[in-house]
């Protein structure tokens, strides 16, 4: 499967924002092989350095904020800048790595925030309607999670202790959720060699969105596209019986895509990709529920993560020579996926122009804040592959099979899957996915033992907690500090010698104290059972 977390075509406002505001935020992307739609940008390698950027205006090295006149860094924005709130200006973003931190704003633009109370918002003007909306890349880089370097180069963020944290957390999420679903994982390689992929047929259709061939003693060998090819080879490396199908194969592997600098964005729009992918290996009689079971685990994971679908999409091919000319191919791949649609009784729309090259597929579409469509995950059924790598399974009768082989993603990409959760939550992730759950608040140093004692505890239990003492500030600057945290525990006098906390949840609500152990059952229970959700009155 080929990113479907970067798939979809370019609306029709969305194709006038690439060519006329590149530095906005891309309206989506176009991960899959034969998807790219809109107007075609010219394969030209440009400079990745932004116009309207002074990359020469000094710098202070450990803050990254312009110098003052003075020569120290110059202060950061105000936590709220009311005026700013109210201005319809839109914001210069980068994701060029001309400078440490260009996957976010200009530096002069003040940021957004979150939906927790209290935080500073940026008003982005779209050119159809006005939208407050928060952007991935600033919040990015506010929160500590990812940023980029010139030196590692543009489309190629790193991530950060709090971003690795996230990532890790969805990672094992989606590894989880696919164990319970009866999937077996592996690892495969990044490389392969050239063969590989002309035998798949991505060296033909895909050819241009993939790093040029590097020569190793008498072979050539690439950065993979996709991780399709290397599913069937191992599939293919052993002989197998009808009595094991389904076989249900996944992956969050690395992937590599060869995307000019103009339209690269964030995490939405990288060259160096960790896709949740999966291949399932099936009968024919089996494809439709394999594919429909698919769809529900997609629909438990939206649920989990607090984001929702905004339309599903038939993507079918459309004219040109970028689709495998195998008209029978298509029209059966086509009626299963309608069948899988339809009996799921799901409302969806056909797209012409929007299919992998190889085949038909379902696309879940998500949008932005400001409106914009994307694809993050996708079902495909797919008669293509196995017959280019010849595989087969032994039937009932002793003879040989073709399976079919159901391609599927939960979320996409893990980037675009970030971005997306960053800018749909405003950085307060839910209680399970965020980076610290619980931060311990001692009123004074007297209850600062309590403090260390109940985060302790929190550890021990699998929460990530961490203690905000006072040498950080007064109580009040420090619950703000920690606005987005889902759960704060403040610590008194009183509360300290009976063995208490005063909890504050994220949204300003303030259960009654209770016992320490209590308040991280509660939290745990809450964490384990996913979702949104805050807080349980019993």
């Amino acid at each position: 499967m080929e990113a479907p977390s970067c798939g979809g075509g370019l609306s029709k406002i969305g194709r006038v924002l690439l060519r006329h505001h590149h530095d906005s935020p891309p309206t989506s992307d176009t991960g899959r092989p034969g998807e790219r739609t809109g107007t075609p940008t010219p394969r030209t390698r440009t400079s990745t350095a932004p116009q309207d950027q002074d990359v020469h205006r000094p710098q202070d090295q450990a803050s990254r904020r312009p110098l003052s006149e003075n020569g120290s860094p110059a202060p950061r924005p105000p936590l709220y800048d009311h005026a700013h709130a109210a201005s319809p200006a839109v914001p210069v973003l980068h994701d060029a790595g001309d400078s440490p931190g260009a996957l976010t704003a200009d530096p002069d633009v003040r940021s957004p925030g979150a939906s927790a109370p209290g935080l500073r918002r940026v008003v982005l003007a779209s050119q159809t309607r006005g939208a407050t909306m928060h952007d991935h890349r600033r919040l990015g880089r506010e929160l500590d999670l990812f940023d980029t370097d010139p030196l590692m180069g543009a489309g190629l963020p790193y991530w950060l202790p709090d971003g690795a944290v996230v990532r890790h957390t969805l990672e094992e999420y989606i590894r989880d959720a696919e164990r319970r679903a009866g999937y077996r994982h592996v690892y495969s390689p990044a490389l392969g060699k050239r063969e590989l992929y002309e035998t798949s047929g991505h060296w033909e259709h895909y050819g241009d969105d993939m790093f040029p061939p590097m020569d190793v003693g008498a072979e050539q060998v690439l950065l993979r596209p996709s991780l399709c090819p290397h599913h069937a080879l191992i599939y293919r490396s052993r002989s197998h019986s009808y009595r094991e199908l389904p076989l249900r194969m996944a992956e969050l592997g690395g992937m590599y895509r060869s995307e000019l600098s103009g339209v690269l964005g964030g995490l939405t729009r990288v060259r160096s990709i960790t896709l949740n992918d999966a291949h399932i290996f099936c009968t024919l009689e089996q494809a439709v529920e394999e594919a429909r079971a698919a769809l529900e685990l997609i629909g438990r994971a939206y649920a989990d993560l607090g984001i929702r679908a905004a339309r599903y999409r038939l993507s079918l091919p459309g004219e040109g020579g970028k689709y495998v000319a195998d008209p029978e191919l298509w029209r059966r791949a086509t009626a299963l996926l309608r069948e899988v649609l339809d009996g799921s009784g799901i409302p969806y729309e056909a797209a012409e122009g929007e299919a992998a090259f190889y085949g038909p597929k379902i696309d879940v579409q998500i949008t932005d804040p400001a409106g914009r469509e994307a694809t993050l995950s996708t079902v495909q059924i797919d008669f293509h592959q196995p017959e280019r790598f010849d595989l087969h399974y032994i039937g009932p009768d002793g003879a040989k099979h073709r399976p079919v082989m159901v391609h599927r993603s939960i979320i996409g990409s893990v980037e675009r899957a970030v971005a997306h959760l960053l800018e749909e939550h405003g950085g307060a992730f839910p209680p399970w996915l965020a980076p610290v759950q619980l931060m311990v608040l001692p009123v004074g140093e007297e209850q600062s033992e309590a403090a260390h004692a109940l985060a302790g505890q929190a550890r021990e239990r699998g929460l990530r907690a961490e203690v905000a003492g006072p040498e950080q500030g007064t109580l009040a600057a420090r619950i703000r500090s920690a606005r987005l945290v889902p759960y704060q525990a403040v610590i008194g006098g009183r509360e300290a010698a009976a063995g208490l906390v005063a909890p504050r949840l994220r949204d300003g609500s303030r259960p009654d104290t209770l016992p320490g152990d209590e308040l991280l059952r509660r939290i745990g229970d809450r964490v384990a059972a996913r979702g949104p959700g805050l807080w349980d009155p019993s």
